[in-house]
């Protein structure tokens, strides 16, 4: 590591390292269930592919619907860390319904919980980094939030695996030992993170009014629309684990390819994070595009466990690229005082497209087979990419014309 980067990372708070544990920890519990749950519910309940893509599809989408009125609660009320604690505790609370699930309908039911905890706490956690972070240091911090997340979103899969092979694929024990990191985050989010008191003492008014909604200009409602056209390419998951399978990997060696991927992208999420403190965000979102390009024809081309473990990392990289920068652009681009509510209104319209998404790709996964749906995706993703060519050809006129 540089001194540039020891410099960085010690300008820090304290309180966001904390939150970036904290997500560590949840993501070791959820990732421990998600990365076996398509298996589970294929070959253990008899579940169908678009099946499981609609339940990926409703729950994700439904946690990122949730976020809109969280995010505005945040905002009526000026404080984040209650509602973050209450999303966390609800995640944490949902894990024993997986080990006890006789049902699909059960799974379905936990899974949505679990999805609305996430979607409770995402977007006043995301606001309260935004408060706390200076701003010269605002896409290094929501970078090592994603880096740290995604720490835990490999180790899960990890200890999946050792667990599968340990104790012979017993997939609801490993959901049982998935309770307590969960509950651990919860703790340290309890007692280790503090809001700023200036946030709570500013007078609060209705976020959600004409007169605070115009506050919300042409440019933050542009990252809303370009946020939600890369959902739109990037379905769930869950297509990734199996694909896996589909290659001839041992089911219990499949939840790897989400080691992989999450390794890769916890590697890549603080790196690229402190790049967009100094470069064009809209290129290096386009940039990100070509990766998931890139991912999706080598996902489509062939099952083979080694090609498929080459577009699980591009998969990796472009989520390292572009999640956290996405974040920052919708803390630069809206007031301090509606940050809860500009997030909420993003991840509502990610919700929608990642819904539409998944349902889209299990049907063509059933009717036509994994690499179409791969080609699908890319598709997507060029559509994205042209649309952020042509936002910059007018960004490029409009300066012209006011020089």
């Amino acid at each position: 590591m540089t001194l540039s980067n020891k410099a960085t990372l010690s300008q820090i708070p304290t309180s966001i390292w904390i939150l970036g544990f904290v997500s560590l920890l949840m993501d070791i519990s959820s990732e421990m269930i998600h990365s076996l749950l398509p298996m589970f519910m294929v070959t253990t309940l008899g579940v169908s592919v678009f099946a499981v893509g609609m339940i990926e599809g409703v729950a994700e989408a439904t946690g990122l619907m949730v976020k809109v009125f969280s995010g505005i609660l945040s905002d009526y009320l000026g404080k984040r860390k209650g509602l973050a604690l209450f999303g966390y505790a609800l995640s944490a609370l949902t894990k024993p319904l997986f080990a006890i699930a006789p049902s699909v309908g059960f799974v379905f039911t936990a899974r949505l919980l679990d999805r609305i905890g996430k979607g409770v706490r995402g977007a006043p956690r995301d606001a309260l980094i935004a408060d706390i972070s200076p701003l010269h240091l605002r896409g290094a911090s929501f970078g090592l939030r994603q880096s740290l997340d995604t720490v835990g979103a490999f180790l899960g899969p990890l200890l999946a695996v050792g667990l599968m092979i340990l104790w012979s694929n017993d997939f609801r024990a490993i959901f049982w030992v998935a309770v307590i990191p969960g509950l651990l985050a919860v703790a340290c989010l309890l007692f280790g993170v503090h809001e700023p008191s200036n946030q709570q003492s500013v007078k609060r008014s209705n976020p959600i009014s004409k007169e605070n909604l115009k506050q919300l200009r042409a440019n933050y409602w542009w990252v809303v629309a370009i946020g939600s056209l890369f959902t739109l390419s990037r379905f769930s998951e869950a297509f990734l684990v199996l694909r896996a399978q589909q290659g001839g990997i041992p089911m219990a060696l499949v939840p790897l390819v989400m080691v992989a991927m999450n390794l890769i992208y916890a590697l890549s999420a603080y790196p690229f994070g402190k790049l967009s403190d100094r470069m064009s965000h809209t290129k290096l979102l386009a940039l990100g595009l070509v990766i998931l390009i890139t991912a999706d024809l080598v996902l489509a081309i062939n099952d083979h466990w080694q090609v498929v473990l080459i577009g699980v990392a591009l998969w990796g990289i472009h989520l390292g690229m572009t999640q956290g920068l996405l974040a920052r652009m919708v803390a630069d681009n809206a007031p301090a005082d509606l940050r809860g509510t500009a997030y909420g209104f993003f991840n509502l319209m990610s919700g929608i497209a990642l819904l539409i998404a998944s349902g889209v790709a299990g049907v063509l996964w059933d009717q036509f087979g994994p690499a179409f749906t791969f080609y699908a995706g890319a598709g997507f993703a060029v559509i994205t990419l042209i649309g952020l060519a042509l936002h910059q050809v007018e960004n490029f006129k409009d300066c012209n014309k006011h020089s």
